[in-house]
Protein backbone atom coordinates (compact mmCIF):
# COMPACT_ATOMS: atom_id res chain seq x y z
CA UNK A 1 0.00 0.00 0.00
CA UNK A 2 1.85 3.35 -0.80
CA UNK A 3 0.53 6.77 -0.21
CA UNK A 4 0.46 9.14 2.99
CA UNK A 5 -2.95 7.80 4.55
CA UNK A 6 -2.58 5.74 7.66
CA UNK A 7 -3.87 2.38 7.26
CA UNK A 8 -6.73 1.27 10.14
CA UNK A 9 -5.89 -0.22 13.44
CA UNK A 10 -7.76 -3.66 12.25
CA UNK A 11 -5.54 -3.31 9.01
CA UNK A 12 -2.37 -2.72 10.69
CA UNK A 13 -3.05 -5.31 13.27
CA UNK A 14 -3.08 -7.49 9.97
CA UNK A 15 -0.58 -6.47 8.53
CA UNK A 16 1.59 -7.37 11.10
CA UNK A 17 0.54 -10.70 11.23
CA UNK A 18 1.33 -11.23 7.45
CA UNK A 19 4.90 -9.99 8.26
CA UNK A 20 5.38 -12.11 11.42
CA UNK A 21 3.88 -15.13 9.31
CA UNK A 22 5.80 -14.52 6.43
CA UNK A 23 9.29 -14.22 8.47
CA UNK A 24 8.46 -17.44 11.21
CA UNK A 25 7.55 -19.38 7.68
CA UNK A 26 10.81 -18.04 5.56
CA UNK A 27 12.70 -18.95 8.91
CA UNK A 28 11.29 -22.29 9.34
CA UNK A 29 12.22 -22.65 5.65
CA UNK A 30 16.12 -21.72 5.88
CA UNK A 31 16.47 -23.66 8.84
CA UNK A 32 14.55 -26.91 7.48
CA UNK A 33 16.28 -26.64 4.14
CA UNK A 34 19.95 -26.48 5.96
CA UNK A 35 19.20 -29.12 9.03
CA UNK A 36 17.97 -31.65 6.54
CA UNK A 37 20.40 -30.93 3.38
CA UNK A 38 21.18 -34.75 2.52
CA UNK A 39 24.75 -35.81 1.72
CA UNK A 40 25.78 -35.40 -1.89
CA UNK A 41 25.00 -38.58 -2.99
CA UNK A 42 26.27 -40.15 -6.29
CA UNK A 43 23.83 -41.25 -8.76
CA UNK A 44 24.34 -43.29 -11.46
CA UNK A 45 23.87 -42.62 -14.87
CA UNK A 46 21.49 -44.47 -16.27
CA UNK A 47 22.92 -47.17 -19.29
CA UNK A 48 20.67 -46.08 -21.96
CA UNK A 49 22.47 -42.46 -21.46
CA UNK A 50 24.08 -41.14 -24.04
CA UNK A 51 27.03 -38.46 -24.91
CA UNK A 52 25.83 -34.85 -26.74
CA UNK A 53 26.99 -36.78 -30.27
CA UNK A 54 24.79 -39.61 -29.72
CA UNK A 55 27.76 -42.22 -29.48
CA UNK A 56 28.08 -44.96 -26.32
CA UNK A 57 30.57 -43.94 -23.77
CA UNK A 58 31.13 -47.41 -23.41
CA UNK A 59 33.74 -48.98 -25.76
CA UNK A 60 33.19 -49.83 -29.57
CA UNK A 61 31.69 -53.08 -29.37
CA UNK A 62 28.31 -51.49 -27.53
CA UNK A 63 25.40 -50.98 -30.12
CA UNK A 64 24.55 -47.16 -30.21
CA UNK A 65 21.14 -46.22 -28.63
CA UNK A 66 18.06 -46.12 -30.86
CA UNK A 67 17.00 -43.14 -32.15
CA UNK A 68 13.77 -43.14 -29.99
CA UNK A 69 15.82 -43.11 -26.99
CA UNK A 70 18.33 -40.49 -28.22
CA UNK A 71 15.23 -38.19 -28.98
CA UNK A 72 13.92 -38.85 -25.44
CA UNK A 73 17.29 -37.58 -23.90
CA UNK A 74 17.20 -34.96 -26.21
CA UNK A 75 13.36 -33.88 -24.81
CA UNK A 76 15.02 -33.91 -21.36
CA UNK A 77 17.26 -31.71 -21.99
CA UNK A 78 15.42 -29.56 -23.64
CA UNK A 79 12.89 -29.38 -20.65
CA UNK A 80 15.91 -28.89 -18.09
CA UNK A 81 16.96 -26.38 -20.09
CA UNK A 82 13.73 -24.35 -20.54
CA UNK A 83 13.17 -25.03 -16.08
CA UNK A 84 16.24 -22.74 -15.99
CA UNK A 85 14.78 -19.89 -18.21
CA UNK A 86 11.52 -20.59 -16.05
CA UNK A 87 13.64 -20.15 -12.79
CA UNK A 88 15.35 -16.97 -13.96
CA UNK A 89 12.18 -15.58 -14.86
CA UNK A 90 10.89 -15.82 -11.68
CA UNK A 91 14.24 -14.07 -10.57
CA UNK A 92 14.12 -11.34 -12.43
CA UNK A 93 9.95 -10.89 -12.19
CA UNK A 94 10.59 -10.72 -7.92
CA UNK A 95 13.58 -8.55 -8.45
CA UNK A 96 11.69 -5.86 -10.20
CA UNK A 97 8.78 -6.65 -7.23
CA UNK A 98 11.32 -6.47 -4.65
CA UNK A 99 12.99 -2.91 -5.77
CA UNK A 100 9.49 -1.85 -7.21
CA UNK A 101 7.78 -2.87 -3.35
CA UNK A 102 10.79 -1.13 -1.47
CA UNK A 103 10.67 2.01 -2.79
CA UNK A 104 6.94 2.46 -3.14
CA UNK A 105 6.42 1.18 0.59
CA UNK A 106 9.42 3.36 1.60
CA UNK A 107 7.56 6.01 -0.08
CA UNK A 108 4.32 5.52 2.07
CA UNK A 109 6.50 4.98 5.20
CA UNK A 110 5.72 1.39 5.69
CA UNK A 111 2.52 2.46 7.66
CA UNK A 112 1.41 -0.98 8.02
CA UNK A 113 3.87 -3.33 9.05
CA UNK A 114 2.55 -5.92 6.33
CA UNK A 115 4.55 -3.63 3.87
CA UNK A 116 7.81 -5.31 4.26
CA UNK A 117 6.10 -8.79 4.00
CA UNK A 118 7.00 -8.61 0.04
CA UNK A 119 10.19 -7.56 0.75
CA UNK A 120 11.28 -10.76 3.07
CA UNK A 121 9.36 -13.02 0.20
CA UNK A 122 10.65 -11.41 -2.88
CA UNK A 123 14.46 -11.63 -1.79
CA UNK A 124 13.58 -15.23 -0.99
CA UNK A 125 12.18 -15.61 -4.93
CA UNK A 126 15.32 -13.89 -5.86
CA UNK A 127 17.69 -16.82 -4.11
CA UNK A 128 15.44 -19.20 -5.36
CA UNK A 129 15.24 -17.90 -8.86
CA UNK A 130 18.54 -17.81 -9.34
CA UNK A 131 19.90 -21.00 -7.94
CA UNK A 132 17.59 -22.79 -10.09
CA UNK A 133 18.77 -21.22 -12.96
CA UNK A 134 22.24 -22.19 -12.01
CA UNK A 135 21.22 -25.88 -11.85
CA UNK A 136 19.44 -26.08 -8.38
CA UNK A 137 19.65 -25.42 -4.31
CA UNK A 138 18.67 -25.13 -1.03
CA UNK A 139 16.34 -22.49 -1.39
CA UNK A 140 14.57 -23.58 -5.63
CA UNK A 141 12.23 -25.63 -3.59
CA UNK A 142 8.35 -25.53 -4.24
CA UNK A 143 7.59 -24.15 -0.53
CA UNK A 144 9.67 -20.83 -1.25
CA UNK A 145 7.59 -20.23 -4.71
CA UNK A 146 4.51 -20.52 -3.03
CA UNK A 147 5.36 -18.44 0.08
CA UNK A 148 5.62 -16.03 -2.97
CA UNK A 149 2.03 -16.60 -4.24
CA UNK A 150 0.48 -16.26 -1.44
CA UNK A 151 2.45 -13.27 -0.35
CA UNK A 152 1.12 -11.57 -3.96
CA UNK A 153 -2.59 -12.72 -3.04
CA UNK A 154 -1.85 -11.53 0.15
CA UNK A 155 -0.83 -7.90 -1.22
CA UNK A 156 -3.74 -7.70 -3.78
CA UNK A 157 -6.22 -8.14 -0.74
CA UNK A 158 -4.56 -5.14 1.06
CA UNK A 159 -4.34 -3.18 -2.48
CA UNK A 160 -7.89 -3.56 -2.92
CA UNK A 161 -8.81 -2.76 0.47
CA UNK A 162 -6.41 0.75 0.11
CA UNK A 163 -7.90 1.53 -2.77
CA UNK A 164 -11.61 1.26 -1.71
CA UNK A 165 -11.29 2.77 1.63
CA UNK A 166 -10.57 5.98 -0.10
CA UNK A 167 -12.99 8.73 -0.66
CA UNK A 168 -14.80 7.76 -4.05
CA UNK A 169 -13.69 3.94 -4.22
CA UNK A 170 -13.41 1.83 -6.99
CA UNK A 171 -12.59 5.29 -9.42
CA UNK A 172 -10.69 6.18 -12.23
CA UNK A 173 -9.10 8.90 -10.07
CA UNK A 174 -8.17 6.05 -7.39
CA UNK A 175 -6.91 3.39 -9.66
CA UNK A 176 -4.70 6.31 -10.77
CA UNK A 177 -3.04 7.28 -7.16
CA UNK A 178 -4.12 4.52 -5.19
CA UNK A 179 -1.44 1.36 -4.16
CA UNK A 180 -1.37 -0.59 -8.05
CA UNK A 181 -3.06 -3.97 -7.94
CA UNK A 182 -1.33 -5.10 -10.34
CA UNK A 183 1.71 -4.69 -8.38
CA UNK A 184 1.44 -7.39 -5.78
CA UNK A 185 -0.07 -10.08 -8.73
CA UNK A 186 3.45 -9.87 -10.43
CA UNK A 187 4.71 -11.17 -6.76
CA UNK A 188 2.12 -14.22 -7.03
CA UNK A 189 3.18 -14.81 -10.77
CA UNK A 190 6.61 -15.24 -9.90
CA UNK A 191 5.73 -17.93 -7.57
CA UNK A 192 3.74 -19.67 -9.90
CA UNK A 193 6.25 -19.39 -13.03
CA UNK A 194 9.01 -20.77 -9.99
CA UNK A 195 6.25 -23.96 -9.86
CA UNK A 196 6.62 -24.38 -13.12
CA UNK A 197 10.43 -24.84 -13.23
CA UNK A 198 10.04 -27.53 -10.95
CA UNK A 199 7.78 -29.51 -13.44
CA UNK A 200 9.18 -28.56 -17.04
CA UNK A 201 8.59 -31.16 -19.18
CA UNK A 202 5.96 -32.49 -16.80
CA UNK A 203 1.84 -32.48 -17.39
CA UNK A 204 0.83 -29.55 -15.21
CA UNK A 205 -3.33 -29.35 -13.97
CA UNK A 206 -3.52 -32.54 -16.44
CA UNK A 207 -2.36 -30.37 -19.97
CA UNK A 208 1.27 -30.28 -21.10
CA UNK A 209 4.08 -28.02 -19.03
CA UNK A 210 4.73 -26.02 -22.04
CA UNK A 211 1.14 -25.10 -23.12
CA UNK A 212 0.65 -24.25 -19.35
CA UNK A 213 3.03 -21.65 -19.20
CA UNK A 214 2.48 -19.92 -22.49
CA UNK A 215 -1.22 -19.49 -20.52
CA UNK A 216 0.78 -18.23 -17.59
CA UNK A 217 2.57 -16.12 -19.66
CA UNK A 218 0.13 -14.31 -22.08
CA UNK A 219 -2.34 -13.69 -19.04
CA UNK A 220 1.17 -12.18 -17.45
CA UNK A 221 2.11 -9.89 -20.02
CA UNK A 222 -1.92 -8.64 -20.55
CA UNK A 223 -1.97 -7.77 -17.30
CA UNK A 224 1.58 -5.89 -17.13
CA UNK A 225 0.47 -3.86 -20.37
CA UNK A 226 -3.20 -2.97 -18.84
CA UNK A 227 -1.39 -1.69 -15.87
CA UNK A 228 1.15 0.12 -17.96
CA UNK A 229 -1.54 1.50 -19.87
CA UNK A 230 -3.22 2.59 -16.51
CA UNK A 231 -0.21 4.81 -15.82
CA UNK A 232 1.03 5.79 -19.04
CA UNK A 233 -2.55 7.16 -19.16
CA UNK A 234 -2.20 8.98 -15.91
CA UNK A 235 1.29 10.54 -18.13
CA UNK A 236 -1.24 11.63 -21.06
CA UNK A 237 0.77 9.55 -23.24
CA UNK A 238 3.17 12.91 -23.94
CA UNK A 239 6.12 10.72 -25.02
CA UNK A 240 5.22 8.46 -27.63
CA UNK A 241 7.60 5.73 -26.57
CA UNK A 242 4.67 5.65 -23.82
CA UNK A 243 2.81 3.70 -26.21
CA UNK A 244 5.34 0.38 -26.53
CA UNK A 245 4.46 -1.29 -23.68
CA UNK A 246 0.66 -0.94 -24.75
CA UNK A 247 1.08 -2.10 -28.66
CA UNK A 248 3.83 -4.89 -28.22
CA UNK A 249 3.32 -7.34 -25.35
CA UNK A 250 -0.27 -8.02 -26.07
CA UNK A 251 0.84 -9.10 -29.38
CA UNK A 252 3.26 -11.09 -27.55
CA UNK A 253 0.71 -12.43 -25.26
CA UNK A 254 -2.11 -12.66 -28.28
CA UNK A 255 0.64 -15.23 -30.08
CA UNK A 256 1.40 -17.22 -26.71
CA UNK A 257 -2.17 -17.82 -26.31
CA UNK A 258 -2.52 -19.09 -29.86
CA UNK A 259 0.23 -21.59 -28.72
CA UNK A 260 -1.03 -22.50 -25.63
CA UNK A 261 -4.48 -23.45 -27.56
CA UNK A 262 -3.31 -24.93 -30.64
CA UNK A 263 0.62 -25.83 -29.88
CA UNK A 264 1.37 -27.77 -33.48
CA UNK A 265 0.13 -24.78 -35.86
CA UNK A 266 1.21 -22.16 -33.45
CA UNK A 267 3.52 -19.58 -35.36
CA UNK A 268 6.47 -20.21 -33.15
CA UNK A 269 9.11 -18.14 -35.04
CA UNK A 270 6.61 -15.36 -35.22
CA UNK A 271 6.25 -15.76 -31.49
CA UNK A 272 10.07 -16.12 -30.64
CA UNK A 273 11.14 -12.93 -32.39
CA UNK A 274 7.72 -11.10 -30.61
CA UNK A 275 9.54 -12.25 -27.37
CA UNK A 276 12.87 -10.64 -27.78
CA UNK A 277 11.38 -7.22 -29.10
CA UNK A 278 8.81 -7.57 -25.59
CA UNK A 279 12.37 -8.72 -23.53
CA UNK A 280 14.73 -5.62 -25.33
CA UNK A 281 11.56 -3.34 -24.34
CA UNK A 282 11.76 -3.89 -20.66
CA UNK A 283 15.16 -2.99 -21.01
CA UNK A 284 14.47 -0.38 -22.73
CA UNK A 285 12.11 1.19 -20.12
CA UNK A 286 14.36 1.37 -17.71
CA UNK A 287 16.50 3.74 -19.84
CA UNK A 288 12.93 5.90 -21.18
CA UNK A 289 12.21 6.25 -17.04
CA UNK A 290 15.77 7.24 -16.26
CA UNK A 291 15.05 9.77 -18.94
CA UNK A 292 11.25 10.87 -17.46
CA UNK A 293 13.35 11.49 -13.96
CA UNK A 294 16.08 13.79 -16.01
CA UNK A 295 12.91 15.93 -17.58
CA UNK A 296 11.15 16.34 -14.08
CA UNK A 297 12.01 18.77 -11.74
CA UNK A 298 15.47 18.75 -10.16
CA UNK A 299 15.90 16.06 -12.51
CA UNK A 300 18.82 13.31 -11.14
CA UNK A 301 20.50 16.35 -9.25
CA UNK A 302 17.41 15.74 -6.98
CA UNK A 303 17.41 12.14 -6.89
CA UNK A 304 16.69 11.10 -3.93
CA UNK A 305 12.94 13.04 -4.34
CA UNK A 306 12.56 12.17 -7.89
CA UNK A 307 13.29 8.20 -7.17
CA UNK A 308 10.47 8.25 -5.36
CA UNK A 309 8.11 10.72 -7.93
CA UNK A 310 9.03 9.77 -11.05
CA UNK A 311 8.13 6.99 -13.17
CA UNK A 312 8.97 3.10 -11.51
CA UNK A 313 12.55 2.10 -12.44
CA UNK A 314 12.07 -1.77 -11.38
CA UNK A 315 8.44 -1.84 -13.65
CA UNK A 316 9.86 -2.05 -16.98
CA UNK A 317 11.91 -5.20 -15.81
CA UNK A 318 8.95 -7.22 -15.12
CA UNK A 319 7.96 -7.50 -19.12
CA UNK A 320 11.60 -8.90 -19.53
CA UNK A 321 10.87 -11.73 -16.96
CA UNK A 322 7.84 -12.51 -18.56
CA UNK A 323 8.93 -12.40 -22.06
CA UNK A 324 11.77 -14.76 -21.04
CA UNK A 325 8.94 -17.35 -19.28
CA UNK A 326 7.32 -16.98 -22.87
CA UNK A 327 10.55 -17.88 -24.41
CA UNK A 328 11.17 -20.94 -22.19
CA UNK A 329 7.68 -22.10 -22.75
CA UNK A 330 7.81 -22.46 -26.52
CA UNK A 331 10.78 -24.25 -26.05
CA UNK A 332 8.79 -26.87 -23.87
CA UNK A 333 6.40 -26.96 -26.60
CA UNK A 334 9.19 -29.07 -28.82
CA UNK A 335 8.88 -32.02 -25.98
CA UNK A 336 6.72 -34.61 -27.36
CA UNK A 337 3.89 -34.83 -24.50
CA UNK A 338 2.95 -31.11 -25.89
CA UNK A 339 1.99 -32.27 -29.11
CA UNK A 340 -1.20 -34.62 -27.98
Amino acid sequence: MSGTARSAPAARILGAATLGLTILTALDLLRRRRVSAPAAAAVPRPASTRRDDGRSPAGPGQRPAPRSAQARIGSLDAASQAGRSLHASAALLAGSVLLDSGLEHYRGRFANPGMAAPLVTASLTVAAGVQGSRGGGRLANDEVYALAMAAGVAGTLFHAYNLLRRPGGLSWGNLFYAAPLGAPAALTLAGLLGLAARRSGEPILGIGSGRAVCALAAGGLAGSSAEAALLHFRGAYHHPAMWLPVSVPPVAAALLAGAAIAPRRAPRRLARGWLAVTAALGAAGVAFHAYGIARSMGGWRNWSQMILQGPPLPAPPGFTGVALAGLGALQLLEHPEEER
